[in-house]
């Protein structure tokens, strides 16, 4: 009787959510199709609704700043940080301030990276490494190169040092968990534009106030990570260690960062490539560097010196990544007893040998200290000429013109139409519905609550052509990026060959994506899309390869042996088991896509990334909150119903969460 009365409440629990999804979606059909006769407060919120969230906030800020006199406090840590960074400035691009050592010749800052990078893995990251710094040496940006890892330098180990203390409290207390988990997630979906504005307004505009946003833009995953880490410390470990009559200090240093070593190490690799996307951005608030070059160049419409400054930052962002992983694989080592101390300290006697060595050569070798711009190999204006002819080809013209037209009659504006056509709260219904149908009331009204911040915001039209610019390029990327990763999940030399691509794509800061846009559909709408598919595909092409090469040989076996084709395994099998991890992908190409459409605001677009871009230039700190709380608000949404779904099929899958 237990069994039967527990099915039955499992079956009313289940058609009452199901019930609710569907009277919800019967609503929001319901109001689209009467929008044309009904009044206005059932097609938008009325004015009096709309609440001025952005003077109040403004007001906040107002307050915080003036009278408490927040402001003081603020630009007497700036002054604190301004020296930092005018001190690696000093040392790493010859800026005139203290300590006056500066430059470091770029022939030994390349032999430096190539040491470091044979240490961590051998000749092949002792290349790259070097080979980087050669190459910006060469191509003539050396400079801009070393103004950005002038701030790197600072904000890494700040966010990490302050990541960690949050980890840290996190893990020792619940109830700082519970209330660092819904502020993390906002600060990892607020756009890049909400962290310029508060740096610039409370600290310095240049490497300052990109030192405090690059801080707190990559905060996160080193938060995460050192709680996860902790977390997973084998009790066995730390139960010798108490056994020991080891104190809580030693414990902390000897038993669980050594313990949780490789999750910190993901951690600080995960800042270093955050840092490195922001820092790119930071040339909004007039942050010098690769980024600044990069900005003043594309507005200037110099495609082709863009591809080079490009270059260089994948060079690096693949260097730093390829650098943090090696870190991570490599085992901690010991020397054995008797062993001399050159033998055991020889990486740092070659370091301290290649640094003179190249140091000595700068002294009576210009060029070993400075590449002059005459002396340069920059290839930028061949570059520029190459584009313009290949743009000006008619073939070519041909084809981007008609895959324009094509996407922007047949796709995109009646897309863009038919949402800002719904009524506010049919969308607001059908997305509660969303949430209700995978898990339930409350992430059903959560949902609700999120899209009715948006609708209150003021911003709701333009909320729909950033909804309509994300769910446009996510649904081309999925049409590219899903048979690729089936294709590719066929055979491990194929996969790999995928997850390497996937692997260097990601490492790319977001700005770069803009570069082939532009080249090919000019600054249009189409140009915006674009770019947005080709950063979203990457998570979807990597979590469809891993998903489905992830299924279980034993399973796939069997069903082999059953008489079952390859398309039949793929499609009754693998994809089948792979559907959690590529729904993973998903949510991730989303996140993507919305980041990625506040950035190419830049292009220029009708968005909440637009309006985000002027409250730059107005300093308005109000407006600029509540429109990052919009577009957080929508990727949370999105992101609560995916999670929801991927936990309810893995259970349903039997697999573990």
């Amino acid at each position: 009787m237990v069994a039967i009365n527990d099915t039955g409440q499992g079956r009313l629990h289940i058609l009452s959510r199901g019930g609710w999804a569907v009277t919800l979606i019967a609503l929001a059909v319901a109001l689209t199709v009467l929008a044309p006769v009904l009044p206005g407060w059932a097609v938008r919120p009325p004015d009096w609704l709309l609440w001025p969230w952005d003077v109040w906030l403004q007001a906040a800020f107002d307050f915080l700043r003036e009278d408490l006199g927040l402001i003081h406090l603020t630009r007497a840590l700036a002054g604190g940080l301004e020296i930092v960074l005018d001190a690696t400035a000093n040392i790493l691009y010859g800026k005139r301030r203290w300590p006056y050592l500066g430059p470091i010749p770029w022939t030994a800052f390349a032999g430096l990276a190539a040491v470091l990078g044979y240490a961590l893995g051998g000749w092949r990251l002792a290349a790259l490494a070097g080979g980087t710094f050669v190459w910006a040496a060469l191509m003539g940006q050396w400079s801009e190169t070393m103004e950005t890892l002038s701030v790197l330098v600072v904000s890494v180990p700040l966010a990490c040092a302050i990541g960690f203390g949050l980890g840290l409290l996190a893990w020792r207390s619940t109830r700082v968990e519970r209330a660092l988990t819904p502020v993390l997630a906002v600060l990892q979906t607020l756009p890049f534009f909400t962290y310029l504005l508060p740096a610039v307004i409370f600290f310095k505009v240049g490497p300052t106030a990109a030192a405090v946003a690059t801080t707190l833009f990559s905060l996160p995953p080193m938060v995460l990570m050192t709680t996860v880490g902790l977390r997973q410390v084998n009790p066995a470990v730390v139960e010798a260690g108490l056994m020991a009559g080891a104190r809580p200090a030693q414990m902390m240093a000897r038993i669980y960062i050594p313990a949780a070593r490789e999750a910190l190490l993901v951690g600080v690799n995960q800042v270093v490539m955050l840092n490195l996307a922001m820092v790119v951005l930071t040339a909004f608030i007039g942050m010098p560097g690769l980024g600044g070059k990069l900005l003043a160049l594309m507005n200037s419409f110099k495609l082709g010196a863009s591809i080079e400054i490009g270059v260089t930052i994948v060079l690096i962002a693949i260097t730093l990544d390829r650098l943090g992983k090696a870190w991570i694989a490599r085992r901690p080592s010991h020397a054995a007893a008797g062993r001399p101390w050159w033998d055991r300290h020889r990486m740092w006697l070659a370091a301290a040998t290649v640094f003179a060595t190249f140091w000595l050569l700068a002294q009576v070798w210009p060029f070993a200290a400075e590449v002059g711009r005459r002396q340069d190999f920059s290839v930028g204006r061949e570059l520029d000429g190459i584009v313009k002819t290949a743009l000006g080809n008619d073939i070519v013209g041909a084809i981007t013109h008609g895959i324009r037209a094509f996407l922007i009659t047949k796709i995109l504006i009646p897309l863009r139409d038919a949402l800002i056509g719904m009524p506010t709260w049919a969308v607001i219904a059908a997305f509660a519905a969303a949430g209700w149908a995978v898990n339930g009331r409350r992430a059903g009204l959560t949902v609700a609550g999120l899209w009715l911040v948006v609708a209150l915001s003021g911003h709701w039209d333009r909320a729909m052509v950033t909804l309509y610019t994300v769910l446009s390029a996510v649904t081309i990327a999925a049409l590219i990026a899903l048979p690729a990763g089936m294709a590719a999940a066929r055979s491990p030399q194929a996969s790999a060959r995928a997850l390497l691509t996937c692997d260097t794509l990601q490492t790319f800061p977001s700005f770069i994506y803009l570069i082939p846009a532009i080249m090919l559909f000019g600054v249009s709408d189409v140009a915006v899309v674009m770019s947005v598919v080709i950063f979203a595909a990457v998570p979807m092409l990597r979590y469809t390869v891993e998903g489905l090469r992830a299924a279980p040989e034993q399973t796939v076996e069997a069903a082999s042996m059953a008489g079952a084709s390859r398309w039949q395994i793929m499609r009754q099998v693998r994809l089948p088991l792979a559907l959690p991890l590529m729904a993973v992908g998903l949510n991730q190409a989303i996140m993507f896509a919305f980041f990625m459409a506040i950035v190419a605001a830049f292009i220029g677009t009708q968005d909440l990334g637009q309006e985000l871009q002027r409250t730059l230039a107005g300093g308005d700190l109000g407006r600029n909150f509540v429109l990052g709380f919009c577009v957080s608000a929508m990727a949370l949404s999105f992101d609560m119903i995916l999670k929801g779904w991927v936990a309810r099929r893995k259970a349903a899958l039997g697999m573990a969460s």
